[in-house]
């Protein structure tokens, strides 16, 4: 499946859509105020507004587009909530135009406001949803007919997964598993479903097979004696962005955790890798870069303070350089200023604790009041950390926290943060029980990210800070 290619087709639709839509409607506003354009078209062609409408216009509805979401998840569109989408993103983007662009307009009564409104939303909303419902309807048809599918591994390897296979492989229409395999949770003398499928291996190889193999499904079909496997299986992929389905209990359709977008589909508990809506996401990671912009220009006397207070406070450079482990469990460097002597970190990595005698006394006003750090905005702003997310940490305390709590690795889903919820509740961590403590809390988070979530432990990390109660 090339999904460049079909993303550019709905980038494409929806220029093309947002370009006939703003031709239409600025006829349209042409004739209110001139009813007879028709004898008079030049109104219309000769008008230098229109063809600058062209020319920007779209691109103001492809940006939108692109800020709810519109072109992830492209090949899993469901047609019913494309037209739903599409609604509510026109609606947005019509109320923004006509309060930039159009509510100075001369027209003929208020009424013509209104009326004007309609057209446009109409226009806009029915051009581009045909468009969509075109592409999306001919690549549903294409999935249903197996004519294009999702590389899919079956974990499990016995009487479950033979029975969820032949039901999955055997269906129509097809809800697009292309199975390329699958691997055994628990070791047997023989396997029912190598009779079907390939054998890739163990449930340990998933990482490297879903990267090797361009796996985006992985079913968990495996036998009641093997359910207790589930957690350690989860643990191992908790850092890809495959989705997750497992054949349902009695008390997950209790609880309505089984969701299905076709009446066809087998009804299956669906893990998703997004942790939150794209609409979201996309505002998070705006409001990322706008908010560190702003405090870097704001925060510039205080840089200047910081920089002049380390500098005098002690020898050594102004900056200090780490090497942490963020999103997908790719390193990068975090950048602070220097709260502690030159070479008080030698060999083995160490934590700080509150009487530290490796920090300065600069160190310890900086780290109170977490001024240590503001150099981190430099890194949100280049995409490796976000405002709000889990405060990252070395691979040596990694691979201790792991062997306690495996499922740390969960964080690698998101990108870690200047501020968390544990940072909030617990500030440094000044040993692995502390680390592991803290976890809970960014666990949480992590299953309930949303905006208000981030606005909320901002407030209560602004607040640590004017009170000083940081540590």
């Amino acid at each position: 499946m090339n999904k460049k290619l079909q993303q550019a087709k709905y980038v494409f639709a929806d220029y093309f859509s947002a370009a006939i839509a703003w031709m239409i409607f600025f006829s349209y506003r042409k004739f209110l105020v001139n009813p007879d354009l028709f004898n008079n078209p030049e109104l219309v062609i000769g008008d230098p507004n229109l063809y600058i409408g062209i020319l920007i216009i779209p691109f103001f509805w492809l940006i939108l587009f692109i800020i709810a979401g519109a072109y992830r998840k492209i090949f899993r569109k469901s047609r019913i909530k494309e037209i739903t989408q599409t609604f509510s993103t026109v609606f947005i983007g019509v109320v923004i135009i006509f309060f930039t662009l159009l509510l100075d307009d001369v027209v003929p009564s208020y009424r013509s406001y209104f009326e004007s409104f309609l057209v446009l939303f109409g226009l806009q909303f029915l051009i581009t949803s045909s468009f969509r419902l075109i592409i999306t309807t001919r690549t549903v048809k294409k999935i249903h007919r197996k004519i294009i599918g999702f590389n899919t591994i079956i974990v499990g390897s016995n009487k479950n997964a033979v029975e969820l296979f032949k039901q999955l492989d055997g269906q129509f229409p097809s809800s697009g598993n292309k199975f390329v395999g699958f691997v055994n949770a628990k070791e047997y003398k023989d396997y029912l479903l190598e009779k079907h499928l390939p054998k890739l291996g163990h449930y340990t190889d998933l990482p490297k097979l879903i990267r090797d193999l361009e796996v985006e499904e992985l079913v968990i079909a495996i036998e009641r004696s093997e359910t207790q496997l589930v957690e350690k299986i989860l643990t191992e992929i908790e850092d890809t962005d495959v989705v997750i389905k497992i054949i349902p209990g009695m008390q997950d359709y209790l609880l309505g955790s089984v969701k299905t977008t076709s009446i066809f589909t087998e009804p299956l508990v669906q893990i998703s890798p997004y942790m939150m809506p794209p609409w979201q996401e996309s505002i998070k990671r705006i409001i990322d870069v706008v908010a560190s912009l702003v405090a870097v220009v704001l925060l510039a006397p205080v840089y200047i303070f910081l920089f002049l207070g380390v500098k005098l406070s002690s020898k050594g450079p102004v900056f200090y350089w780490q090497e942490r482990i963020g999103l997908h469990g790719k390193s990068f460097m975090i950048p602070k200023f220097r709260s502690m002597k030159v070479g008080a970190e030698k060999g083995t990595p160490q934590l700080s604790s509150e009487n530290d005698t490796r920090i300065t006394t600069f160190g310890k006003f900086m780290r109170k009041v977490r001024l240590d750090e503001l150099p981190q905005f430099f890194t949100v702003i280049k995409g490796e950390m976000s405002l709000v997310g889990y405060r990252p940490e070395r691979q040596f305390f990694i691979d201790q926290i792991i062997q306690r709590a495996p499922h740390y690795r969960l964080l690698f889903k998101i990108k870690p943060g200047i501020t968390s919820w544990g940072q909030v509740k617990f500030g440094y961590a000044s040993n692995v029980d502390e680390m592991v403590q803290r976890l809970k809390y960014d666990i949480l988070y992590v299953e309930n990210m949303s905006l208000a979530m981030d606005f909320k432990i901002m407030f209560y990390t602004a607040l640590i800070i004017v009170q000083g109660r940081g540590k």
